[in-house]
């Protein structure tokens, strides 16, 4: 397992953005598949964007054309931009990895062997 540490969590109005960072305790944003998940209050955990090795990146309907997934592999950091931010946004984000692929990378929980802490972000509306 890798140690992640997220950033970059807040609490903004409806409307604002943020930008969360992911770093890695080990070089892995350039082979493995890394992804966003979140979990809202009295909610499951789900995922929200996840990017492959190749830069393709894939979004749950609910965050597209709002948020951005990339990653900077010289620097071994992930990040998820938040435009437009919408109270059902609220949510503790987590980033993961999966170290079995780097490619079709699933959106499933179970497929994500580590786990960062996780950032909160709360929008008001």
């Amino acid at each position: 397992q890798v140690s992640l540490v997220e950033s970059g969590g807040g609490s903004v109005q409806a409307g604002g953005s943020l930008r969360l960072s992911c770093a890695p305790s080990r070089y892995i944003v350039r082979s493995y598949c890394m992804a966003w998940f979140r979990q809202g209050p009295g909610k499951e955990r789900e995922g929200v964007a996840t990017i492959s090795i190749y830069g393709n990146a894939n979004y749950a309907t609910s965050v597209k054309g709002r948020f951005t997934i990339s990653k900077d592999n010289a620097n071994n950091t992930l990040y998820l931009q938040m435009n437009n931010l919408k109270p059902e946004d609220t949510a503790m984000y987590y980033c993961a990895a999966n170290s079995r692929t780097g490619l079709n990378c699933p959106q499933i929980v179970a497929e994500y062997d580590s786990w960062g802490q996780g950032t909160q972000v709360t929008v008001s509306s």
